[in-house]
């Protein structure tokens, strides 16, 4: 271990670098005073610095190599060879040995007396240290110490708080695998990664093997994040733990398989949709989060602007017709869907649904899960329904012309029919009907409506920043040129609250187009999508791009958020 003697500290050597001035550093060692922090925290508190920065500045300091937590292993048993007590107090943390080698992640390598300590506990190791960012340290001792609390849990009732819940027969059968499911540290670190999803807002959760490590990451208003790697030695235990959990085939390891689980975390209960899928080096596992108490079922909190939710009610107002709502996975389209049908949800209608999976149970609503191994798919469904005397079906998506001709059929005699499809935008939903075999007399007569849309990240209220732009890029962008001398445009900049991401929750962008007698002549004419599309826009639609552009002049989301999910009209 090196001596850290002589070394200048940390804020001088930044000043000698160039990467503060002399006033910035005077700040910090005020703020430092007063809030008794260190120096490279008042500096990143201050913005002067990011934590990236400092780290890497410590890195040339002291000579350490920097601690990346998506590229180094964590050993939970290396951990170990530490008093808790002592990784908490010193912030320093074993987390991988290769022979007589321990590899140490500190936080702060001027502590001499911590390096020291670490020595004597460490005494017949060789030591090789590595120099980490303070957040990392943090997200590490939740992991293995539940250090952080959250408003859904604390670290000292794990196990009392989350509870499995099952409404299927639990697997037995396997005596060694049930014992597995006895082992403490195992159920507490599995309950960990899902109690840290819910608390980071998470909507799935991916565990992915690969040759030497186990890659967790959490999607996070729609976009992944790493948040652990781990040994590649535990993806047994923690696959068997998940598949007993789900309810799953635990000796099934080479097809596909799918399960739920419910969990009660205090009072709130949230269900998980499972999915493994067996990979070269074991099988990924996919969580997604379906916690009905976040579902959004307020149409006029979805994001829709003013007309084109006007257009929407109206719709939904209408005795019979079909409603179709397009986007790519994870849109938002079951959401849109489900708000519609709360809205419709009155004693007097019969609602029925059918889908592949049911992903939350609505009150007074008669909701079917597909199960195609018995033969129950959407059509042999739809065709039970039309016995049972709706007023209005939800189909959860047109897959093939079989369904399509049966939902068809029954927006043409009475219903109201809502359905999804995987189509770019509004208008290409016709070409794609057309193409499925639907003749174009029977989409006119039979569709009433069509919603095209995407989510893109807000801007988080706590930290976004004022950036600007030449009035050039924002007119070809598509802004009203009327209104950029009084704009403010905002960009994400990242703060404790967002996770350093600049962004907090999403907001829908809707391009809403009722089938009008224009759009009607021009699909009886067999026109083309973009032929369609200019028509809509001169009678009226608000594109996805539009839609993008009215929640930046609002501040709402960015230019960077809109142009990643939206295309050039």
């Amino acid at each position: 271990m090196k001596s850290l003697t002589g070394k200048i500290p940390i804020g001088a050597f930044l000043l000698k670098k160039g990467k503060i001035t002399e006033k910035q550093l005077l700040d910090a060692q005020a703020l430092q005073k007063i809030e008794g922090i260190k120096i490279g925290a008042a500096l990143i508190k201050l913005g002067y610095i990011t934590e990236d920065e400092l780290v890497n500045a410590m890195s040339e300091l002291y000579g350490f190599p920097v601690f990346r937590m998506n590229l180094h292993k964590v050993d939970p048993a290396v951990i170990k060879l530490l008093p808790e007590d002592l990784i908490k107090k010193y912030k320093i943390l074993p987390f991988y040995r290769e022979g007589n080698i321990v590899k140490v992640l500190t936080t702060d390598p001027a502590n001499e007396i911590a390096l020291e300590q670490l020595k004597f506990f460490l005494s017949g190791f060789r030591i090789m240290f590595y120099v980490g960012k303070d957040s990392d340290f943090k997200i590490l001792m939740n992991q293995f110490f539940g250090e952080e609390e959250s408003e859904f849990y604390t670290s000292q009732n794990i196990s009392e708080l989350v509870e499995v819940v099952s409404k299927e027969t639990p697997v037995t059968e396997k005596v060694e695998d049930v014992r597995l499911e006895q082992e403490g540290p195992l159920v507490k670190f599995v309950n960990q990664i899902i109690l840290s999803a819910i608390s980071k807002r998470a909507s799935d959760i991916h565990i992915e093997p690969f040759e030497d490590n186990i890659y967790v990451r959490y999607r996070i208003d729609g976009v992944l994040h790493d948040v652990l790697t781990l040994p590649s030695n535990l993806k047994g235990k923690l696959t068997t733990r998940i598949k007993i959990m789900s309810n799953l085939d635990i000796s099934e390891k080479r097809l596909p398989q799918d399960g739920r689980i419910k969990v009660k975390i205090g009072k709130r209960e949230v269900d998980f949709r499972v999915s493994t899928l067996p990979s070269i080096y074991g099988e990924k596992i996919v969580l997604r989060i379906l916690e009905k108490g976040s579902l959004q079922l307020d149409l006029t909190r979805l994001g829709f602007e003013e007309e084109s939710l006007n257009y929407f009610l109206d719709a939904l107002s209408k005795p019979y017709g079909m409603i179709l709502v397009t986007g790519p996975t994870g849109s938002g389209k079951t959401t849109t869907l489900y708000s519609a049908l709360m809205r419709l949800n009155k004693p007097e209608v019969n609602i029925m649904t059918v889908e592949d999976p049911v992903e939350y149970t609505l009150p007074r609503i008669t909701q079917v899960q597909v199960h195609e191994e018995i033969g129950r798919t959407f059509a042999q469904v739809l065709r039970a329904f039309l016995r049972q005397d709706p007023d209005i079906i939800m189909v959860g998506e047109i897959r093939d012309f079989e369904t399509a001709e049966i939902a068809v059929k029954a927006a043409l005699t009475g219903h109201l029919v809502l359905s999804t499809l995987h189509t770019n935008d509004a208008p290409s939903t016709i070409t794609r009907l057309v193409n499925m075999g639907i003749e174009p007399f029977l989409i006119s007569s039979s569709v009433i409506l069509i919603v095209a849309q995407r989510l893109a990240r807000k801007l988080c209220e706590n930290c976004k920043k004022e950036q600007k732009y030449s009035k050039d890029y924002l007119i070809k962008l598509g802004f009203p040129e009327s209104s950029l001398d009084r704009l403010k445009i905002y960009e994400p900049k990242g703060c404790p609250e967002c996770n350093q991401t600049g962004y907090r929750g999403r907001i829908g962008l809707y391009e809403v187009m009722p089938i009008k007698e224009e759009i009607k002549e021009l699909i009886l004419t067999g026109a083309s999508a973009n032929e369609i599309k200019k028509e809509a826009i001169r009678v009226g639609m608000i594109t996805l791009r539009q839609s993008g552009i009215r929640k930046i002049m609002a501040g709402i989301t960015s230019i960077e958020e809109v142009l990643r999910v939206t295309v050039e009209d």
